[in-house]
């Protein structure tokens, strides 16, 4: 058996897909932006029933309502792990078994993109899970262990998102809130609203581009909304760009976005039109922030 080395011609030639982190305070328009993508191939897996803002969008929805529920989506549209043992989830087994329920993973062909809204809501579904499982509960008395069911809820989510990371043909976005903090010096900080400090900690290393949708202002203290991108920018947004090719602020359109990351020259089609933007950090006379 050969080496199963891939040349640089097959790797150049393989699809790209992006995981992105669409970060933001609450009312930022992070559930909005799925406008800008192909409703025709966009699945939204919607965990939090918050989708108001798109009642009039015209894609498919998943609703998982429990934690197990969501890890057999993630093995359904992300296939099994070769590195899994049969007992343990995203295997061949727990694969096949979910196949049986949901039928033939072909049906997922139709879709280039899963929105996932939101990880904030996710992560509260998994901690509710993990509160029930023996790991949650002390050997010794039988009384619930809080740092053994946080535990639980930290390997859970990255091995769930991580196995989702592996769809090579399919672009992920994953909603979160952001929440502003003050640290034990006064300074205003930001970071991800998520159960567990290993998510949100580990999250952003797994992932392809963190990208913060903030309500910015301009010189004139007009407001405008635009995606920070780079990771040292002067608000302290958690932001992070792996392909290197994005601008540190960007036109808050999604679309646009990806096609920008994977270096296409196309711009991907949107269902319903941006916001004029302006890059030098002056918005447009016809751009709102009051847009969702």
């Amino acid at each position: 058996m050969a080496l199963p080395i891939i040349s640089a011609d097959q790797r150049l030639s393989e699809k790209r897909c992006a995981k992105v982190a669409l970060v933001g305070v609450p009312g930022a328009g992070k559930t909005s932006q799925i406008r800008t993508l192909d409703a025709e191939r966009t699945l939204l897996v919607d965990t939090e029933a918050g989708d108001l803002s798109i009642l009039d969008w015209a894609g498919d929805t998943l609703r998982p309502r429990t934690w197990p529920e969501f890890k057999d989506l993630v093995v359904f549209l992300a296939g099994p792990s070769p590195s899994a043992s049969p007992e343990q989830a995203f295997s061949q087994a727990h694969f096949d078994h979910v196949c049986q329920k949901y039928g033939d993973p072909a049906q997922l062909a139709k879709y280039d993109t899963y929105f996932v809204d939101s990880l904030t809501v996710l992560s509260r579904m998994c901690l509710a899970w993990c509160k029930t499982q023996p790991a949650a509960f002390s050997e010794k008395t039988g009384k619930p262990d809080t740092r053994g069911a946080y535990g639980l809820l930290g390997a859970e989510m990255i091995g769930a998102l991580t196995h989702l990371q592996h769809v090579r043909d399919k672009h992920v976005i994953y909603v979160c809130i952001l929440e502003e903090k003050l640290d034990d010096f006064n300074r205003r900080i930001y970071q991800l609203q998520l159960e567990g400090a290993k998510t949100s900690a580990e999250l952003p290393g797994v992932l392809d581009e963190v990208i913060t949708l903030a309500i910015l202002k301009a010189d004139d203290g007009t407001p405008y909304r635009a995606f920070v991108t780079g990771a040292d920018n002067t608000w302290g947004f958690p932001s992070k760009d792996r392909s290197g090719r994005l601008d540190p602020i960007e036109e808050p359109h999604l679309g646009k976005l990806i096609a920008k990351c994977l270096g296409r020259d196309a711009i991907a089609r949107t269902a319903a039109p941006a916001p004029a933007f302006s890059s030098a950090g002056t918005p447009s006379l016809d751009f709102h922030a009051s847009q969702e």
